[in-house]
């Protein structure tokens, strides 16, 4: 039911007094809830989720209520509006949805144990105490939580705790806040800690499960993450402490609550002398993100969820802003090009996707909104833009000015464009409105027209699109200066292109350095020149060029068999994102052969041919001192070899098995995913599997657990396929937040597709029950949308999803990921017998 009014507009909540006592034993709270306030009409509203209301009074008054559990409310009619005090009395399950209060399980030295957290985003704080469980209703918080406490255990909250009488835990006032944003754990943790030069506490937390120093790598990175901001933005980091606490269940991948940051284990612990490259980076940026909001999404808020992009686009952006500053040298931004702009670009390209500034109600529509790549990773790129066009001087004096104006309040986009476009002197909302409001993004043609280079936007579709006219004001970072800095019209013409080429002395190009969210058609005159300079594009520039024909040739606007024989151009690059975009492409014509048929035989050699020399350079074992670019390329080369079937390749993986056979976890993390599926795949057994998946259930290091479960879904046995999908509802060996990972390597093994396919059809139920209320559970359809590609699985699947359409919060991903195979079931009758004859004629 659509939330028509929100709840703010009859009471304005000013302090809530909280207290809990949960029994974890009998999986129970028991809840009473003060709330201060203005009301604004005698009958209000305060949200709830599955509690059991048991009073409510209104200044020490009992007073009339009724549940409406279809909006999620409390209804109180009140004696009089004005300021009033209401004090509810209620229950509530503990439960194990990973949302609201919840238990998190692991193992210590085969002892179960369980840590309890929270997770109240987008709006489940109702399910752990009466709330206005809006944005904009923010209030100052007190907590008492009682627990059914044992020795050695520890309790953490926003704020720190202030003293403990007769078992109750209380803690300081919090700033004024929105309510998704509290947060509490209790439990068995150990923790290292350390103080920022302006004195904040900073602390890392985690169960005993993992040794000490699995904690350091993230306290440094944090410490040194609110130092950076605290400069950038010109602003105090407005709290006493800054936890940072790793939950062994987490349905997110991390959570910016005040004062108590909430991360999956992934993404906070690590092995500081076995973690890949790679890995190190994901979570110095999954932290970086998370303290970014500590300003931008808590210190000011959006008011209300349609501005979510305010606080996700934001940190987006952030986290490599604060990567670059703290670790210049890993080139942070390499890796923004290749993952948050690659998503971006893929996903907006639907026909049908949703803007990044939406309009949105229903609670069951708002976790819709977090489409990772358009709230996160496209908002992040339009970011990127507006800094770019405005300069960080003035985007610090905008920041330091919008946080000044909207602390501890609420702000919309309009104050942001505002904020920014007052420091820069430019009307930066006129420019970015374009790119907020619209969904999808243009592709801008360049051609030589009768002599004269022309340019041309129009809206970019992979698969059917309906044109409506849309344009955008385009950022267009050419290196000819006769090109605009903004094109906003249809079309324009720049003036003879011999005289231009003649003039400027390289050939012509568009959006360079990437930056830019749209991608370019340069007619053959303009790419053969390219082409032909080919060497003296950077980095960057190479990837953006792969990128851009992968787009094309995905729309069918350019024949895939025209960029297959371009790949051995870049196949020997030092640079990981060149090498990370050439495999992309590469890896894309796997859609266009028939599993063990002769053209997928032709695919590997072609494979085989684009990474023997690399191979060769780089080999298995890392050597001393060699590049960050070698490190992050070695995992693409062995694993195009690997598909190859190249035997040198799969002999030197099964002796690096065989020597590391009683310490698999040893192994190097950078190649140890390729050893074990290589093994799996080809030397495996029912042995090796029971194995890997004990040892799968009894590792706490989150990286080899998925280099586990990465092996043993690749298994081309049918029955230890079965095995592992009996594993599917046992949370016991596969946690709930980690199934998606293992459902989508059942599915994309061409040996399991049809077990995972039943599998997920037959368990829907289940599936809805156990993830279905968490921001998660889309994603499951967006898996199965990147993997089939026949017409009988369209089929299949317009069959299971089309009568589920109007569910709440999956209309938008079921149509979505309708058209996505679609045009990828078309595009493969279209291009098949092309691709796979150019495959044939480069390895020939």
């Amino acid at each position: 039911m659509a939330e028509l009014t929100h709840f703010y507009q009859t009471f304005q909540p000013t302090h809530y007094d909280v207290y809990l006592d949960i029994d974890r034993a009998a999986k129970t709270i028991t809840g009473k809830t003060t709330i201060t306030g203005s009301a604004q009409t005698s009958a209000i509203a305060i949200h709830q989720k599955d509690l059991a209301v048991a009073a409510v009074q209104a200044d020490g008054q009992a007073v009339p209520f009724t549940i409406d559990a279809a909006a999620e409310a409390i209804r109180i009619e009140l004696a009089k509006v004005g300021q009033t005090t209401l004090t509810i009395e209620y229950t509530a399950p503990l439960t194990d949805s990973m949302m609201g209060i919840y238990p998190s399980y692991y193992e210590v030295a085969g002892v179960k144990k369980q840590i309890i957290g929270t997770q109240f985003e987008t709006t489940a704080a109702r399910q752990a105490f009466p709330c206005v469980d809006e944005p904009e209703a923010k209030a100052t918080f007190d907590l008492a939580i009682k627990f059914d406490e044992r020795p050695g255990e520890t309790i953490l909250a926003n704020m720190p705790e202030n003293r403990v009488a007769d078992g109750v835990h209380y803690f300081d006032t919090t700033v004024r806040m929105s309510t998704y944003l509290v947060a509490f754990a209790f439990g068995e943790l150990q923790s290292k800690i350390t103080t920022t030069k302006s004195g904040v506490k900073v602390g890392v937390f985690g169960t005993k499960a993992h040794q000490a120093n699995e904690l350091d790598f993230a306290l440094d990175i944090a410490k040194r993450s609110i130092e950076f901001y605290e400069d950038f933005y010109q602003t105090p980091y407005p709290l006493p402490h800054s936890w940072q606490l790793a939950l062994p269940d987490f349905s997110a991948g991390a959570m910016e609550n005040w004062g108590l940051v909430t991360y999956r284990e992934a993404y906070l612990l690590l092995d500081p002398d076995n973690t890949a490259l790679d890995t190190k980076q994901r979570v110095a940026t999954v932290i970086a993100h998370e303290l970014a909001h500590q300003w931008f999404g808590d210190l000011v808020t959006m008011k209300w969820w349609d501005d979510l992009w305010l606080n996700e686009s934001f940190a987006n952006m952030m986290e490599y802003v604060a990567t670059d500053a703290l670790e210049p040298d890993w080139h942070i931004w390499e890796s923004f090009q290749t993952s948050e702009a690659a998503a971006a670009l893929q996903r907006d390209a639907t026909d049908g996707v949703q803007s990044v500034h939406v309009q949105v109600e229903d609670p069951a529509e708002i976790d819709a909104l977090f489409d990772s790549a358009i709230v996160y990773a496209k908002g992040a790129r339009m970011l990127v833009m507006a800094r770019a066009l405005v300069g960080d001087d003035a985007l610090r004096a905008g920041l330091k000015n919008y946080f000044a104006a909207h602390q501890f309040g609420n702000a919309t986009g309009a104050d942001l464009w505002a904020a920014l476009g007052a420091a820069a002197q430019l009307d930066v909302g006129a420019i970015m409105n374009s790119w907020l409001e619209q969904p999808g993004y243009p592709v801008v043609t360049a051609a030589v027209v009768d002599g004269q280079l022309t340019l041309t936007q129009q809206q970019f579709f992979v698969g059917e699109g309906q044109e409506v006219g849309r344009q955008w004001q385009i950022p267009l970072n050419s290196n000819y200066a006769a090109a605009p800095a903004i094109f906003k019209d249809k079309t324009v013409t720049l003036g003879n292109y011999t005289e231009l080429r003649a003039a400027n002395g390289k050939p012509f190009r568009l959006n360079v350095g990437n930056e830019s969210h749209f991608i370019v058609k340069y007619d053959q005159t303009l790419l053969a020149d390219i082409l032909a300079n080919v060497t003296d594009l950077t980095a960057i520039d190479q990837l953006q060029l792969l990128q851009d024909l992968r787009l094309l040739a995905e729309s069918g606007q350019i024949s895939y068999a025209t960029v297959v024989p371009l790949l051995p151009r870049f196949a020997n690059s030092h640079s990981k994102v060149v090498n990370e975009a050439l495999y992309q492409v590469a890896g894309n014509l796997k859609k266009f052969v028939v599993p063990d048929s002769a053209e997928e035989k032709s695919l590997k050699a072609f494979f085989d041919q684009l990474s023997a020399e690399q191979v060769a350079r780089l080999g298995w074992v890392a050597q001393a001192n060699e590049s960050n670019d070698d490190q992050l390329t070695r995992p693409y080369v062995l694993n195009a070899a690997l598909y190859a079937e190249n035997k040198a390749t799969i002999t030197a993986a099964h002796e690096l098995f065989t020597t590391n056979r009683d310490h698999l976890a040893a192994l190097s993390a950078a190649v140890r995913v390729f050893v074990l599926t290589n093994e799996v795949k080809h030397f495996g057994s029912a042995e090796l599997f029971t194995e890997l998946l004990q040892a799968y259930r009894q590792s706490a290091d989150a990286s080899y657990k998925a280099d586990i479960c990465a092996a043993l879904t690749s298994t081309p046995d049918a029955a230890l396929i079965a095995q592992l999908i009996e594993k599917f509802e046992d949370a016991t060996t596969i946690k709930p937040q980690d199934l998606r990972a293992w459902f989508r390597g059942v599915l994309a093994n061409h040996d399991g597709q049809q077990a995972a396919w039943d599998w997920i059809r037959n368990e829907w139920g289940w599936l809805e029950a156990t993830v279905g209320g968490d921001m998660e559970f889309t994603t499951y359809i967006t898996v199965i949308a990147g993997i089939f590609r026949t017409p009988a699985r369209l089929a299949e699947f317009k069959a299971f999803f089309e009568p589920k359409i109007n569910t709440p919060g999956l209309t938008r991903e079921i149509t979505m990921d309708i058209k996505v195979i679609a045009s990828r079931v078309d595009l493969i009758a279209q291009e098949q017998a092309a691709v796979n004859t150019a495959v044939a004629e480069v390895i020939k």
